[in-house]
């Protein structure tokens, strides 16, 4: 769907659903895509236009900065997910959505309305680099770019992914624009920021619940309180999330603890003294890179700023911003 059409659809579904009619025009602006105005009750209101596909938790901090620079301003999507809307509300920043559903709050001055189903989009074909396999992949890429120059075996051998995937990953990236061909034998990662983001919405939906390994809580409560003070299993288990990003910049006192393992279900009971609960507040997955530099029981920084940006959590996300700052700007 054009971003034009996302307007165009939002507006038409406003006021059949409400009675709202609306005027747009597109300004294309490299802040701002355009202008709204919206006839309510004989008042018109008028808004500055943001317009995204699907907004995601790493837009969230862009879209509130901008909403601070172009007030008013209102979002316009084919869809927003519950939390994302609930953050865009308690921040009172606008937005509408194809299928009409809408939040306007200024001054005395509050429309809600939250009735109708998303607009199913058309599914996209299967792009190789983003299957669970190629996210794997690529996330080997992101710690080393010296991978994607290697032969196909050698890449296979490191990343403990089948041959025969390597090349459907490398055609993945190649079609959208992410990996480019320097000459006859190099190649180098292109727009990686954009993959970036790509690759953390894929990750959250395809890779990480297939990692799972459960959720559980602590046989004594205070040892989530003491958590800094558990002696994690040198080369078996890592701090993610929450934990490691407060150990990496001490600014979020974890509300979960996650870790990353290569340890059974059992010895991670008997080694840590958990509890299956499926209302835990301890949330294990299975370690699926390699080769990494160990960072005293710390994920690598790409997959903390990952998991802290997909929470949907205001704390995570500036925790999520501050390693960013630090330790990923210069790559991405």
């Amino acid at each position: 769907m054009a971003t034009n059409d996302v307007v165009g659809i939002a507006l038409a579904n406003l006021q059949r659903n409400v009675g709202i009619t609306g005027k747009w025009k597109a300004i294309g602006l490299k802040e701002l895509d355009g202008q709204l105005t919206l006839n309510i009750d004989d008042h018109k209101f008028n808004f500055n236009v943001e317009i995204k596909q699907e907004l995601r938790n790493y837009q969230l901090p862009n879209i509130i900065t901008q909403a601070e620079s172009f007030k008013p301003l209102i979002v316009v999507a084919n869809r927003i997910f519950p939390k994302i809307k609930a953050e865009l509300r308690a921040e009172q920043i606008a937005y509408l959505e194809a299928n009409g559903n809408i939040y306007i709050k200024q001054n005395e001055f509050m429309l809600w309305v939250d009735a109708q189903k998303p607009i199913q989009k058309e599914k996209d074909q299967v792009n190789r680099a983003f299957t669970k396999t190629g996210l794997s992949v690529v996330f080997h890429f992101f710690m080393n770019e010296n991978f994607i120059n290697l032969p196909y075996r050698q890449i296979a051998k490191l990343t403990e992914v089948g041959l025969g995937n390597i090349h459907y990953v490398m055609n993945g990236l190649q079609e959208m624009g992410f990996l480019i061909k320097l000459n006859k034998n190099e190649y180098q990662l292109s727009n990686k920021k954009a993959l970036l983001n790509k690759w953390m919405e894929a990750y959250a939906e395809k890779l990480k619940p297939s990692l799972k390994v459960g959720t559980f809580r602590f046989l004594k409560a205070e040892d989530f309180t003491n958590w800094k003070q558990i002696p994690l299993r040198s080369g078996k288990t890592w701090w993610g999330a929450e934990p490691a990003g407060d150990l990496f910049t001490n600014h979020l006192h974890p509300a979960e603890l996650t870790l990353y393992t290569l340890e059974t279900r059992t010895d991670l009971i008997k080694n840590y003294r958990l509890i299956p609960d499926d209302l835990g507040n301890v949330k294990v997955y299975k370690k699926f890179w390699h080769h990494d530099e160990v960072n005293d029981n710390v994920v690598p920084p790409l997959l903390i700023y990952a998991d802290l940006i997909n929470s949907n959590d205001r704390r995570c996300i500036e925790t999520a911003q501050k390693i960013y700052d630090e330790f990923l700007q210069d790559k991405f």
